[in-house]
């Protein structure tokens, strides 16, 4: 799947536009790397992403089309 619609699937990033801004302009690393917005992301991949003077650092831990909007942060494992 790609990194910009599983920012969106998993909540993280509230629409998919938004995700793909955020990967064009290098806020969006994949595995320590930048990750442009068609990125393949898959279980056990380490996604950092950006917000102003924040970072949130996640897991993959499951990659899935349609998730309802409870088990989203199912998909992902925050880490430091």
């Amino acid at each position: 799947m790609r990194i910009d619609k599983y920012l969106k699937t998993a909540r993280i990033i509230k629409r998919r536009t938004v995700a793909k801004e955020a990967c064009d302009l290098g806020r969006v690393s994949l595995n320590g790397k930048d990750a442009k917005a068609g990125a393949e992301v898959s279980p056990g991949d380490v996604v950092e992403v950006r917000f102003g003077g924040s970072v949130l650092r996640v897991r993959v831990k499951d990659v899935r089309e349609n998730v309802r909007k409870e088990d989203a942060a199912e998909l992902y494992e925050v880490i430091g």
